[in-house]
């Protein structure tokens, strides 16, 4: 029995034909049986010769050509591996993902926190989680207002709170620490009336104190950028820097109504007199209603003039031939008499140390609103720097648009 198990299939007798030999026939008539298969099993000694079990391997594939064969001996089916359930990878898929986003957002948050570590710096602070005060001052120092974005009165825009400087200004007028105040201006401008208070609020300083406040301007100080520089003790402008645009605008004012009338298109204004509904963007402005909103203007412009006359002791009739509207560089705007000297922001501040004759090492200390960088805040810059490179307007732009149009608001605004 050893001797016929270790025999390999290829070394075993066929039977059939050894039944044939012996003679052995089936009686006439008999039911044709075919021949049953029988299967050896390997010698476990050819199985070591042969090297990692090919005979079981040929076993197997008899298995499966053959579903009645069943292996022999000590045969082992090899064992087949399951693989990872759909579910499990989908969720491995997804937890990978994750991990991934997180990863970027955090480097992304890390990146452009790193540009704004000198304005972090400035405050003195980690961040700007909360107003900086008169509180903050450590014995006298000179403090520095950041007047940046569009001023306006509703409350914050681009990093301007209106509210806040009203405040500071008042808190220093108080504060006998407080030995002058420097506006840092970088502003296209904005409404009237925001302009003019804050004018008004710079002027109640000085009357109440009799400290110097400066004005360094920075890129851009135009139109209520001016309008609030025009009462300082000194104006200093960047020589990058453009100023002027002394003049008011109401804003454009679109006319489609006679869009709607080739498309058919009935507007019905119920009002309670002719001129209630003047500018409107349905119905064509008449000659009476441009005369009304133009004298509106031209009041808040004379009155821009006049402050701008008395604040840099020039004539009212120069000062009207300047202020058509247009800007002026730095260079333009000290031939002209609207600034005092052309120089930097710190340049401004060794000013007014000299002038005050404080010690070079008195505290500079810059007033900002509360404000904390997160990460919505950061992909809020970045979307607002990518709309100012796009020449293509959105769809909230374009609303915008229609918002403002019929606005009646003054603005000492330069839109360039």
């Amino acid at each position: 029995m050893d001797n016929f198990e270790n025999k390999t299939p290829d070394q075993e007798p066929n039977r059939e034909p050894e039944k044939e030999q012996k003679g052995s026939r089936e009686p006439q008539g008999a039911p044709k049986v075919e021949p049953q298969k029988v299967y050896y099993r390997p010698s476990q000694q050819y199985q070591d010769q042969s090297g990692q079990g090919q005979n079981q391997g040929q076993q197997y594939r008899q298995y499966q050509q053959d579903p009645r064969y069943v292996p022999q001996g000590n045969y082992q089916q090899p064992v087949q591996r399951r693989g990872m359930p759909s579910w499990l990878r989908v969720l491995l898929i997804i937890v990978l993902i994750f991990v991934l986003l997180i990863y970027l957002m955090s480097s992304c948050v890390t990146s452009i926190g790193k540009a704004f570590n000198t304005t972090v710096e400035q405050t003195g602070l980690v961040d700007k989680g909360v107003d900086v005060t008169t509180a903050d001052a450590k014995g006298e120092y000179i403090g520095v207002l950041h007047i940046e974005g569009t001023i306006s009165e509703s409350g914050t825009s681009s990093g301007y709170n209106h509210k806040y400087l009203l405040r500071s200004l008042e808190d220093m007028a108080k504060d006998d620490n407080n030995k002058g105040i420097i506006l840092y201006l970088n502003t296209p401008g904005g409404s009237v009336y925001a302009s003019d208070e804050l004018y008004f609020a710079i002027k109640d300083y000085q009357e109440k104190t009799k400290r110097p406040v400066y004005s360094a301007m920075q890129s851009m100080a135009a139109s209520g950028g001016y309008y609030i520089s025009a009462p300082c003790d000194k104006i200093y402008a960047n020589r990058n820097c453009f100023t002027g645009s002394i003049g008011v605008t109401m804003g454009e004012y679109y006319d489609v109504s006679e869009l709607l009338e080739k498309y058919g298109v009935k507007v019905h204004a119920i009002t309670s007199g002719r001129n209630k509904a003047m500018g409107s963007y349905t119905q064509e402005m008449t000659e009476e209603q441009k005369e009304i909103l133009q004298s509106l203007v031209d009041e808040a412009y004379d009155q821009f003039t006049g402050l701008v006359a008395e604040g840099r002791n020039m004539d009212i009739k120069k000062v009207r031939e300047l202020a058509d509207g247009r800007i002026y560089t730095a260079r333009q705007a000290k031939e002209n008499g609207l600034i005092d000297e052309i120089g930097t922001y710190e340049e401004c501040i060794d000013a007014m140390k000299k002038d005050l004759a404080l010690s070079a090492d008195v505290q500079i200390l810059d007033f900002w609103p509360a404000e904390n960088y997160d990460l919505m805040s950061y992909l809020g810059i970045m979307s607002e720097n990518l709309e100012k490179n796009s020449s293509v307007l959105t769809a909230d732009q374009i609303q915008e648009l229609v918002d403002l149009n019929g606005d009646m608001r003054l603005m000492c605004l330069y839109r360039g």
